[in-house]
């Protein structure tokens, strides 16, 4: 058990920092944490739906190799002041990058659009006509 020494109150608890509940931990103080995500299938395509508030349209970054359609993000912020006593400036820097194996087979590659717009960027994927589901039949007996 460790014990917080108040004597010093001053100084960061260096050893309780350390031994913190790595498991529960980002191992870093910095934005890493990944944006939420829903995806949702129909008839004709699937929708990706991802968000990501503050970020700009050229801020990502999509790609689609072997059927593994992957999301990320970088994005810089250095908050510029003209005043040059600052006692503490912090640069902002956010990223993120999320990966999703799509059906073999079923989507239409060429045929994917993204937009971003209020905060959420949208991916919708088509399906092949040949993966889209066929209607019902009536079959004439003769």
């Amino acid at each position: 058990m460790l014990v917080k020494n108040k004597d010093f109150p001053i100084l960061p608890n260096v050893v309780n920092d350390f031994f913190r509940d790595w498991s529960t931990s980002n191992f870093s103080d910095t934005n890493t944490t990944l944006p939420a995500v829903n995806i949702k299938e129909t008839e004709n395509d699937f929708m990706v739906e991802v968000a990501v508030p503050g970020m700009d349209k050229k801020d990502f970054k999509i790609d689609l190799d072997n059927d593994v359609l992957t999301i990320s993000s970088e994005k810089t912020t250095n908050n510029d002041t003209s005043d040059e006593n600052y006692t503490r400036k912090e640069y902002s820097y956010m990223s993120f990058k999320r990966s999703f194996t799509l059906p073999k087979g079923v989507v239409d590659s060429d045929k994917i659009k993204a937009t971003y717009k209020n905060g959420e960027l949208k991916i919708t994927i088509p399906k092949l006509e040949e993966a889209k589901p066929k209607p019902a039949k009536l079959i004439e007996v003769k």
